[in-house]
């Protein structure tokens, strides 16, 4: 495409609208042409100073407006197939932040109604993967330089998390960001999934059990280690250490932040600006509908883990074509 790629953001809330204001200020080759939100006056909002935009509380509309090149989906995770469906059905190229959907089962749906397409035309917000850290053990771990890739020790803090919070929201929502991690940085799909918590601190609320270890053994049996203490009060903080035979590589161990928005606003930036170059190239970059479909399936596992006490098994349909 030669001139910029116009990209619909579906979801006007605090993702969108920080998507909204990157794509204006930050990416090169694409403006926003179109805000979907049912609240309109939110989206009305977040356009403030861009022009040339159109609003709309109805994503149907703005598919028939001919205006849109592209769709950037952040709203809430259960109002994601309703978007994807018919943006596949147009074959318009999507970046949809995660979840790909709550579950496993609708999750594999999305996944069979691309595959129908022919071609990948999602890409998932796992943004780790853009993360120049999680990049140099990736790189490590395929070079082979420092021998096998033997453990990964992980922790995921945050300051604080809303009294809703639950043990489901810390797989969902905290976990789920490591399942993706763990498979991008192993090239494997994780196996089993176990949770253990024991002393809780006095700030978790209800049956929220924190901090919690999630453990986890991937396909070769690379052996995960996940801590999270999500009522930490002192800052948002995530690091990786990574074991190899020859070598450790440790990451993100100086970047406590407020919140993940400044830990992680490069690796958004890289993010949006690969899906646009993969979009003007007629490609596919990043995490996959197929990641998203095993990140809820390593979710569901996980959740069970967390019920059961036990190590439970993560469980994947066959993996089609286009994917491999």
């Amino acid at each position: 495409m030669s001139q910029d790629i116009r990209v619909a953001v579906v979801g006007a809330g605090r993702m969108g609208y920080d998507h909204i204001r990157r794509i204006h200020e930050r990416i090169d080759g694409a403006r926003v042409s179109a805000v979907v939100d049912i609240d309109e006056s939110k989206a009305i909002e977040a356009l403030e100073g861009i022009d040339g935009a159109q609003v709309y509380t109805d994503f149907h509309k703005a598919l028939e407006s001919d205006s849109v090149d592209a769709v950037l989906i952040a709203t809430p995770g259960f109002l994601h197939a309703p978007v994807l469906q018919p943006a596949l059905e147009a074959g318009l190229p999507i970046l949809c932040e995660k979840p790909l959907t709550p579950d496993s089962a609708s999750a594999y749906e999305i996944v069979k109604a691309e595959v129908a397409t022919g071609k990948k035309l999602i890409q998932v917000g796992f943004m780790r993967r853009f993360d120049g850290g999680y990049r140099t053990i990736r790189a490590a771990v395929q070079a082979g330089s420092y021998g096998e890739l033997l453990q990964l020790d992980c922790e995921h803090i945050n300051p604080y998390v809303l009294d809703s919070y639950t043990g489901r929201n810390l797989i969902d929502d905290t976990v789920v960001h490591e399942f993706d991690g763990v498979r991008y940085l192993t090239g494997e799909e994780i196996k089993t999934v176990r949770v253990i918590s024991g002393k809780k601190t006095k700030h978790a609320q209800g049956e929220l059990a924190d901090p919690t270890k999630v453990i986890m053994e991937t396909e070769s049996g690379v052996l995960v280690t996940v801590s999270t203490h999500v009522t930490a009060r002192f800052g948002y903080s995530v690091t990786t250490r990574a074991v190899f035979e020859e070598n450790h590589i440790s990451v993100g161990q100086d970047l406590t932040c407020p919140s993940f928005e400044p830990r992680f606003v490069d690796a958004y930036d890289q993010e949006v600006q690969a899906w646009i170059n993969a979009i003007s190239k007629g490609e596919h970059t990043g995490p996959s509908a197929w990641d998203g479909y095993a990140a809820a399936a390593c979710c569901e596992a996980g959740f069970a883990a967390l019920n059961s006490g036990n190590i439970e098994q993560v469980v994947l349909e066959e993996k089609p074509d286009l994917y491999r």
